[in-house]
């Protein structure tokens, strides 16, 4: 059912389409305004069940993600990783909540080609940052990150601490001239008083819902506050199909939903399109009119092109000491985000998954491996997240077919980069060291020859893949 529901489907002064980091985030802010808010979401609540920390029905099983099919630009299926639920992909993401770099808005020349320059800078966004930090309940620590931009102020919440093994590897990369940090995070964790710490730090984060509703997500941090006033509603199960616009083409008279398998229609004021940049773009194509016979807003055909989505890798590295990390996300390495020493171009930005475990595995490996294995090597690896920059290109883009289906043209580029922060990392964990178990020495692991082996997560997703090395 609707929450703060009305019997009437007359005017409002916002509609606000898609409850996830964008449209959950704007309704929280204008819901203490009193202006009628209507927030539609085509998803319904995350179910709270046992499931949602049950690796082999999240990660394997894909329990939560879309049933919906994409097409590839040759008519073949796409099964999108992405999920439709009220505060849409933060319920499932991994809570990690960096800014990006002063340098970031302006125009940046990679080994592949040009990033251009933002139409607005760092400094217009730096207030907004500090207020969403505040939100998302961000934990972090000024002065580590060699790339940190300006900042007005401290993080809201200190620092998520590592875990021993972590900070063994902390360690090592400083040893080595890195300046490792600590992932800035969002999730409800009071580290000096853990008996009223809504976030218990488990292993369930990155890519699971939150059981206990600790995770920094805009459903919890959002949304349910937003909902306290009674000016604003909440439709869930309501998938905009189309946007009406008056005869001059350059207003939105009507949002037509399909709520339940009943059409219906809205109007508001305003109405935002926040539906995520696959989503929205093809809302927007599908609204074509006789006005705007390309789709609305789309003038220039830029409405679905440069599509971008990074170019992202796992890497597990395995060894024979064993990592007994329950919450590992906590490091993260930056020192490759714009260049290095020996290459000029950016590479890319070093962190952490969830730890891996074997039902996570299972999914992406040959059928004949045998689950003990699985079990074996998730308890022995670390696991690495590594995400580079891919540039615009306008032939990577979003259409629809003549069925109103979303078909995603996508060839990676600007891949050199993110090939070297992959070796980067390798050498870098050629030389780490673990403390002896008969004393305060430490000795070198070295790092044996790649095998790919693909995190399971991403394995609809035509922008990443996944590396094991292994630590003799």
């Amino acid at each position: 059912m609707p929450t703060n529901w009305r019997m009437d489907n007359g005017d409002y002064d916002f509609i606000i389409i898609g409850s996830g980091a964008g449209g959950g985030t704007l309704a929280y802010h204008l819901a203490p305004s009193g202006k009628r808010i209507l927030l539609l979401e085509r998803g319904p609540f995350v179910p709270r069940e046992k499931e949602n920390w049950n690796s082999l029905e999240v990660n394997a099983r894909g329990r939560y993600n879309t049933k919906e099919l994409w097409r590839n630009v040759d008519g073949t299926e796409l099964h999108p990783h992405t999920n439709y639920y009220v505060g849409g992909n933060t319920k499932f993401y991994g809570a990690a909540l960096f800014r990006l770099r002063e340098r970031d808005f302006g125009e940046i020349k990679h080994y592949g080609g040009v990033s251009p320059e933002w139409p607005i800078s760092y400094d217009e966004l730096e207030p907004y940052y500090a207020q969403a930090e505040r939100i998302y309940h961000v934990h972090g620590h000024v002065g580590e990150d060699p790339t940190e931009p300006r900042r007005s102020g401290a993080f809201p919440y200190p620092a998520v601490s590592h875990e021993p093994r972590i900070q063994q590897l902390s360690d090592d990369f400083a040893r080595l001239g890195l300046n490792p940090l600590h992932t800035p995070l969002g999730i409800m964790l009071d580290e000096k008083n853990p008996w009223k710490s809504t976030c218990i730090r488990c292993n369930t984060c990155d890519g699971f819902p939150c059981l206990v509703n600790a995770k920094a997500d805009a459903h919890i941090c959002c949304v349910l506050p937003a909902l306290k006033h009674p000016n604003v509603t909440l439709l869930t199960d309501t998938k905009v199909t189309r946007l009406e616009t008056n005869s001059s083409g350059r207003e939105v008279t009507a949002v037509h939903v399909e709520r339940n398998g009943i059409k219906e229609t809205y109007s508001a004021n305003v109405v935002v399109v926040s539906g995520g940049a696959i989503n929205s773009a093809a809302l927007l194509l599908r609204s074509a009119n006789d006005k705007h016979p390309n789709g609305l807003a789309n003038g220039s055909d830029v409405v679905g092109r440069h599509y971008m989505g990074h170019v992202n890798s796992v890497l597990m590295a395995l060894s024979k000491c064993p990592n007994p990390t329950v919450f590992q996300k906590t490091l993260s390495v930056n020192d490759f985000y714009f260049s290095s020493p020996d290459w000029e171009f950016p590479m890319g930005h070093i962190s952490f998954v969830g730890k891996l475990d074997g039902d996570t595995l299972k999914a992406g490996a040959p059928k004949v491996a045998p689950k003990w294995t699985l079990d074996l090597m998730g308890k022995h690896s670390l696991d690495f997240w590594l995400t580079s920059e891919d540039l615009p290109n306008p032939n990577n883009r979003v259409t629809i077919n003549r069925d109103g289906e979303i078909v995603l043209q996508y060839k990676p580029n600007n891949e050199e980069g993110h090939k070297r922060l992959i070796a980067k990392l390798k050498d870098l964990m050629q030389q780490q060291t673990i403390p002896s178990p008969s004393s305060t020495t430490s000795h070198k692991l070295p790092v044996a020859a790649p095998l790919v082996f693909p995190y399971p997560n991403m394995l609809q997703s035509p922008l990443s893949h996944g590396e094991m090395v292994s630590i003799e």
